[in-house]
């Protein structure tokens, strides 16, 4: 590269569709995490990979040189006695799987580093859930993440600081510049976090269908592919699902609610059919993916009876507690998690089945009521969301719950139980459901 070299040069060749090189990618990666590209520069580079996407050797230089804008973890000289695993999901309406699922692994003997994200555009995020927690830090530095995963076996943190600082800058700008479903800036923030928690084995989770960030299932196996495919020159063994997002994966949507929802799964109480089956799917896969088991039968005996145990319970209060927030927080959640001062039904205008859900509407809905964000930084109301949400082929009689909604205001809990009144279609005959998971392939 000759003479000075200018970010809105990089900028300009990738928006008349020109590949960049390495260092155009390493130098815009080092300006996303030092600050020194703009919010503006970095909005306008999202928007120009958006519209003119991005070759696979763009992807991999983008995606090594976002993990290489901090530290990289190496667990070799950690003489762990287990794989160090982890899962990772696009993202979806009521998706909280990482919050039992890392503790469950941590139980059957994994390490798991797990590097994760905020809310993207309607879809909620795992960091947003845990800080509902008083005290819970998801911006630590590293030694206090090595700690928490050999004390804990899992710990559940966020990019930024000295961990792939330039994908946390990304991230925000892409969560509110409408270029979120853009394959390879998925593809980059996913791998680069992930690469660089230094995993062995990885699973990945691609929602589609109206309530996840990619809707198209053809377009969510292409995403699950190119990531294998990348994942596996990186060294990384890996295998990816498709999994259905066309209603609620939780019987919750919030911040708060869906974190008091994973703690009572945590407790070994009865948990949704279909959050279970995907939690117990992607867990078992990556067991055996990472020689922890040898099938997938004994894998999800293990996470099950990890549950059963309470020792899965144990090591998601271990990880809290290591992180700044409060030990007791599985037995005793309601002393710690917000409570939206207004709570109110959404009556079903009609009797009949529960036949379809515009899931995306409800995950709007959480944004409208304050807890989703419309700019980059702006604060969460961890209280407010929906929960008792009816899923579809539920039977309802006119005037019963469809679901119900936790604001801070009445005004604002109106609102919200009109749009979610809007997004249930209720008729007289039960509705076909479409396959809750597809395998996409594997990498081994």
């Amino acid at each position: 590269m000759s003479g000075a070299w200018l970010p809105q040069e990089a900028i300009r060749r990738k928006r008349d569709g020109e590949a960049l090189g390495a260092d155009d990618l390493r130098m815009l990666a080092r300006g996303m995490a030092d600050g020194s590209l703009a919010d503006a520069q970095v909005a306008a580079l999202a928007m120009a990979i958006y519209f003119r996407g991005m070759t696979p050797s763009e992807c991999a230089g983008l995606t090594l040189a976002m993990r290489d804008s901090g530290d990289v973890f190496d667990w070799r000289g950690e003489s762990l006695p287990g794989p160090v695993l982890d899962k990772h999901s696009s993202g979806g309406i009521g998706d909280l799987v990482s919050l039992p699922l890392g503790p469950m692994l941590a139980a059957c003997g994994a390490f798991v580093p797990m590097i994760s994200g905020r809310g993207l555009a309607h879809t909620g995020g795992t960091l947003d859930k845990l800080e509902a927690i008083p005290g819970y830090r998801t911006q630590v530095e590293p030694e206090r993440v090595r700690s928490t995963v050999r004390t804990a076996g899992v710990a559940i943190i966020g990019a930024g600081g000295r961990i792939a600082p330039a994908d946390q800058r990304l991230y925000a700008i892409r969560d509110v510049t409408a270029t979120v479903d853009c394959i390879p800036l998925i593809i980059t923030s996913i791998l680069s976090k992930k690469l660089a928690a230094g995993l062995d084995a990885l699973v990945l989770d691609v929602k589609t269908g109206n309530g996840a960030v990619m809707t198209d299932p053809d377009r969510g196996r292409e995403l699950g592919m190119r990531m294998i495919e990348l994942a596996a020159e990186t060294g990384l063994r890996s295998s990816a699902f498709l999994t259905d997002m066309s209603e609620p994966l939780a019987r919750s949507a919030g911040n708060a609610l869906e974190l008091r929802e994973a703690l009572e799964i945590l407790r070994g109480e009865p948990a949704d059919p279909r959050l279970m089956e995907v939690t117990c799917t992607l867990g078992a896969d990556v067991m055996v993916l990472g020689g922890l088991a040898t099938t997938e039968d004994a894998a999800r005996s293990a996470l099950m009876k990890s549950l059963a145990s309470g020792a899965a319970a144990e090591r998601f209060a271990r990880m809290v507690a290591s992180l700044g927030g409060p030990a007791d927080i599985v037995e005793r959640p309601d002393r710690h998690l917000a409570k939206a001062p207004v709570v109110v039904d959404v009556p079903a205008p009609r009797g009949g089945f529960v036949t379809a859900i515009d899931t995306r509407a409800l995950g709007l809905t959480v944004v409208s009521l304050g807890g989703g964000r419309t700019s980059p930084g702006q604060p969460v109301d961890a209280a407010v969301g929906l929960d008792r949400l009816a899923p579809r082929g539920h039977a309802v009689e006119a005037g019963a719950p469809l679901a119900r909604v936790h604001a801070a205001k009445e005004d604002a809990a109106r609102r919200a139980a009109v749009e979610v009144s809007r997004a249930y279609a209720i008729g007289q005959a039960l509705p076909a459901r479409p396959p809750l998971l597809e395998k996409i392939g594997s990498r081994r």
